[in-house]
């Protein structure tokens, strides 16, 4: 025991020594190891110090109180909730009955003695240097004790009177005020100053304003409604501190019998059991929580990520250790001249992964450390909230590090094996001698490739879980690893017919296939990687064009806005018109039940709706009373029906009211639709809602009235209106919607209607200087309407593809850099002999570019073979599985939905042109360039 540790220090100091003496190479295969070190010690580090305990949590949520009370408004009902508040339940049966609406108690709820802050949020629009923002309004006396922690002060001061305001920082950097500053909200004459500068710790990127209680949302809100706009929207609760125990959980159901959600501090530190939470005890409560299959299926892809990382580190950093041994075959011959065995010689080797990837540990670790800790507000502001600490966790930044030292090992081991079997002569003389390779490599890569295809096709067609897909790909990649040194023997066949320098480079990287089946194996891991990555994503890419539904024809625009019963749509409509280039503009209505500033689904008082009819010979029996029994057969027959058959698009209105210029814009060509709105009379494209020539339009005057009844199975009443109407050709598309109604029309049957939007088509799409124009312009009047461009199917594959493929290329070269700065130690005599024999110094260069390249091209064909098929596995995996959702859909009778689906594979030409030829000629090109020409003649060593 004591030889064998006095054997080991030697090795290590030595391979530490030699590590020293070697620094750029040292430094390299440093490099290699240390980057994945730091960037998963920098996301451990970053993850658990985003992760809040509870006690932080509970600060950013209660500040410095013991209970927060919510009104989740369900009419003040009895109601369970979960130990964190949230799920609230109403206690009883609703299946027969109306689903409990309304306002509860709030402040009722309150215990007795409790000290409470009220806390009350809404919205507005608030006028900025750039025009109208959304923004949050909130109420709250900020500097109440029991508001410690909810927000931090970040400059100026929180508001101690009417008028005064302070802001969160985001808001200030988004509207271009400043402390100091005054503005308004839209619809509110009165002005407020901005007084500080606040942050909320969990909504770094909140637009927020806080003021006094009573002094911002209900002027606000009483302005809006005035002038018919919707209101603020403003809810409260209240913070509540008891001291003692808290607010227990037999408080908290206590309160929950009176209609109130309770989120409590002492609750959430220390929750009950199950058992004692009624709403677990629930027949139909489920508890949506990851499966352990699931949780088993993520590690076991999480591992296989982390070995395949680490076998490409391997293959990497192999080659370097080689260059090493090889330089230090003299040293390692004159251990064994000395006594030494192959056990030493292995050691010194291994040593030299040791020491390497120690270093690499503590200097991956301590930059994560440092790089988390210097770009920690850049990460907070990327998150969106503060960290709850600099959680460092010792234990998990060991494991971390220790992968470094493993990978180090790993990489150094057939190095010291092959430096173990050399003889010392060979070692002392600088002879490399001749081995052959092995035989039962060959056989172990091919059986893995087969084994991992056939896993591979079994878990894609036979399973629905990907991890046989992922672990067949990563068994057959392994496989072919194995193959390698195989495979590049098959590439020597073809030198001879090779000019000189490409002959010598494939025949050297054949005759030394120790250090040329790593670096080959290398890029062929990272360029099977890209492929894979690349054939799904351009598969996945052609299926979601395929899949588009454009909501409009290709360069239509289209603006819908309900607010305040259409007041600002004859300016949104002026503004597009103005800015882009507009061909023809087709002006909408909607119908409109109750208040002009009434919405269309709105429930508020004195607001109703509308219903196209659907007469009872043309409706579709899957949305019947019986449908539920209906056999599968039955509703697999009717999803293929007319009357089951919906439209792929949608739109805000089934009826619209205009003309026929609505046609044009919407690029339907029908003249006999065309002219039938000319002569007033309405258009249908559903042929469900047409009998007899018409259409029923029921006007609904009590929505609320309506629900209920509809909920007990009877039939909303309402005033029918019938109107003729002409049935457009099958072929048309309206894109959602069902009936044109022309004025003329609407007014004849006195229906209300109010200003909706407009369709416009033009020549050719708005350019990015007209959409900031039109967007400015917008902001400016402060009209709450997004312009829809009809841009067609936008992709960012091509984004993704140009990474993968550089990611692959600088992988390539620096796996075949590494190769051939091995291979030029190697062939240093034999380039020194053809620079004696008189061979021009070009050749040197050319050489050591033709090795590079070959390694390179070698590498890049195995790897775009590999990487096909784990693609391939993923795409039939999705296909089996959206199939078998389709069949489900046809079964319960929703297939009317969905379309036959389509997953088709297809392989990205152009990513893998580039990987083929781009990517090996740059790399041999920049060897070549970096190669230096010219080196001193010397004598070789004698036998």
């Amino acid at each position: 025991m004591n030889r064998s540790y006095h054997a080991w220090r030697a090795a290590v100091r030595i391979a530490r020594r030699d590590a020293w003496r070697f620094k750029g190479r040292s430094t390299l295969v440093l490099a290699m190891i240390a980057l994945p070190i730091l960037g998963v010690s920098a996301a451990d580090l970053t993850l658990r110090s985003a992760e809040l305990s509870t006690e932080q949590k509970m600060e950013r949520l209660l500040g410095a109180a013991d209970a927060r009370l919510e009104d989740p408004r369900l009419g003040g009902v009895p109601m369970h909730q979960a130990p964190d508040g949230h799920n609230p339940t109403p206690v009883g049966n609703f299946d027969d009955k109306p689903w409990p609406e309304g306002s509860g108690d709030l402040k009722g709820a309150i215990p007795a003695g409790a000290k409470t802050l009220k806390d009350t949020s809404g919205g507005g629009k608030l006028r900025t240097e750039h025009g109208l923002l959304s923004t949050d309004i909130r109420e709250l006396i900020a500097t109440d004790p029991l508001a410690e922690g909810l927000m931090t002060l970040n400059s100026g001061r929180f508001p101690t009177k009417a008028g005064e305001i302070a802001a969160t920082s985001h808001f200030l950097e988004s509207s271009g005020l400043s402390i100091g500053s005054t503005l308004t909200a839209r619809g509110l004459d009165s002005e407020f100053r901005i007084v500080g500068g606040y942050e909320l710790p969990n909504k770094l990127k909140a637009d927020e304003v806080n003021a006094l209680p009573g002094t911002f949302l209900a002027p606000l809100d009483k302005a809006l409604k005035a002038d018919d706009l919707p209101g603020t929207g403003a809810t409260s609760s209240y913070l509540v501190a008891l001291g003692g125990d808290g607010f227990t959980w037999n408080m908290v159901k206590k309160t929950n019998a009176q209609g109130i959600t309770v989120i409590s501090r002492s609750v959430s530190l220390n929750p009950p059991p199950d058992s004692e939470v009624p709403l677990f005890q629930q027949e139909e409560w489920s508890n949506y929580q990851e499966s352990n299959a699931s949780k088993v299926a993520a590690i076991a892809v999480v591992g296989t990520v982390v070995g395949l990382a680490m076998l490409e580190i391997c293959l990497l950093a192999g080659p370097a250790f080689a260059v090493g041994a090889r330089r230090s075959s003299r040293q390692l011959g004159l251990v064994g001249a000395n006594g030494g065995d192959r056990r030493h010689i292995r050691a010194i080797v291994l040593s030299g992964g040791l020491v390497i990837g120690a270093a690499a540990a503590v200097v991956g670790t301590a930059l994560g450390l440092l790089l988390t800790f210097a770009l920690r507000p850049v990460l907070e502001g990327y998150m969106g909230r503060r960290f709850g600490s600099f959680d460092i966790r010792p234990l998990e930044l060991l494991g971390i590090g220790l992968l470094a030292v493993v990978t180090g090992l790993l990489a150094a081991i057939v190095p010291a094996i092959t430096s173990s079997r050399q003889t010392v002569l060979a070692a002392l003389t600088g002879r490399r001698g001749v081995r052959r390779s092995s035989r039962v490599l060959p056989v172990i890569g091919l059986s893995a490739v087969g084994l991992g295809v056939a896993i591979t096709l079994y878990g894609a067609t036979s399973t629905d879980s990907v991890v046989f897909v992922a672990g067949g790909s990563a068994l057959a990649e392994l496989g072919i690893v194995a193959l390698t040194p195989a495979l590049v023997g098959l590439f020597g066949k073809i030198g001879g017919r090779l000019p000189l320098s490409p002959r010598l480079a494939l025949r050297d990287a054949v005759r030394n296939r120790g250090r040329t089946a790593p670096a080959v194996a290398a890029v062929l891991a990272a360029v099977a990687g890209t492929v894979a990555v690349a054939t799904y994503a351009a598969s996945a890419d052609v299926q979601q064009r395929a899949a588009y539904q454009a909501q409009l024809p290709a360069g239509a625009i289209t603006f819908q806005n309900m607010e305040a019963g259409g007041r600002d749509v004859p300016a949104i409509r002026s503004a597009v018109q103005k800015n882009y280039p507009v061909d023809v503009r087709a002006d909408v209505d909607r119908i409109v039940v109750g208040r002009p500033s009434c919405e269309t689904y709105s429930t508020e008082k004195g607001c109703g709706r509308y219903e196209l009819v659907v007469p009872k010979a043309n409706f579709c029996a899957l949305h019947g009373d019986d449908s539920d029994k209906l056999s599968p057969a039955e509703r697999h027959k009717l999803s293929e029906d007319w009357r089951c058959k919906e439209s792929d698009h949608y739109s805000q209105q089934e009826v619209v009211v205009a003309d026929e210029k609505l046609l044009s814009a919407l690029a339907v060509n029908d003249p006999a639709s065309v002219s039938a709105l000319k002569s007033g009379k309405a258009v249908a494209f559903d042929h469900r809602n047409v009998e007899k020539g018409k259409i029923g339009i029921k006007l609904i005057t009590d929505s609320a009235k309506a629900d209920l009844l509809v909920e007990k199975g009877k039939e909303a009443p309402g005033k029918v209106e019938s109107l003729p109407v002409h049935q457009a050709a099958k072929s048309a598309e309206p894109y959602g919607i069902k009936v044109v109604l022309p004025p003329s029309a609407a007014k004849a049957a006195g229906l209300a209607t109010v200003p909706f939007g407009s369709y416009f088509s033009t020549d050719k799409l708005p350019s990015s200087t007209q959409e900031q124009k039109l967007n400015a312009e917008l902001d400016q009047l402060g009209a709450d309407s997004d312009v829809y461009v009809e841009k067609g199917y936008t992709s960012d594959n091509s984004i993704i593809l140009l990474s993968l493929t550089i990611f692959a290329g600088l992988v390539t070269i620096g796996a075949a850099g590494i190769a051939t700065g091995l291979a030029q130690t190697d062939a240093e005599p034999d380039l020194k002999t053809l620079a004696a024999v008189g061979a021009p110094p070009r050749v040197r260069k050319t050489l050591s570019g033709f090795q590079c390249g070959v390694v390179a091209a070698m590498g890049v064909i195995l790897g775009s073979a590999a990487g096909i098929l784990p693609a391939v596995g993923l795409r039939l995996a999705e296909e089996r599985q959206e199939l078998k959702w389709y069949e489900e859909a046809l079964d319960q009778g929703y297939g009317y939905m969905n379309d036959v689906p389509n997953v088709p594979i297809v392989v990205p030409w152009a990513t893998l042109a580039a990987l083929l030829v781009v990517v090996p000629v740059g790399a041999a090109l920049l060897a070549a360039l970096v190669t230096r020409s010219r080196t001193a003649v010397s004598r070789r060593a004698e036998a």
